[in-house]
């Protein structure tokens, strides 16, 4: 059996992690979620340093990405996924609650494919994946049990 692609979340915030591992699930995408609680370990996960939770997990083709973490931030993981061959392509959408206009311009300036505001309720934080659908899905067909 062929590991099935999944979404990488790094959120040092247990319960903004929950709460967005719930949005997910109410979406129905069917997509296993790995969840990263600092910069650095996300960075050993995506790097192989670091073996998945379950053999089940292939590598990430979306990062959710918070900024403010403790080790290494999300603009530091975001470089350095850019600056790798490998994960140069990996989609990252940076997830926090930075609404800083710094924050968003060295976002961008580094590559991040959506910069999203961690809004107060599940109900915002789904209609905001609603809006980026298309880079919540993996590429290609989608998997077996899983909804549009």
């Amino acid at each position: 059996m062929n590991p099935s692609p999944s979404i990488l979340l790094v959120d040092d915030d247990v319960f903004g992690a929950e709460l967005t591992m719930a949005a997910l699930n109410e979406l129905r995408l069917g997509i296993p979620v790995q969840l990263a609680a600092d910069g650095e370990e996300a960075l050993d996960l995506l790097f192989k340093r670091r073996p998945p939770e379950s053999a089940e997990l292939g590598s990430p083709y979306l990062v959710l990405l918070d900024l403010k973490m403790p080790k290494v931030d999300g603009h530091e993981v975001l470089r350095q996924i850019r600056a790798s061959q490998a994960l140069r392509s990996l989609r990252v959408v940076i997830l926090t609650s930075s609404d800083q206009k710094g924050d968003q311009d060295l976002s961008r300036e580094l590559g991040t494919d959506a910069y999203l505001l961690k809004p107060p309720s599940i109900f915002d934080l789904i209609g905001e994946f609603r809006k980026i659908s298309d880079l919540l899905r993996p590429p290609g067909p989608l998997p077996s049990g899983s909804q549009n």
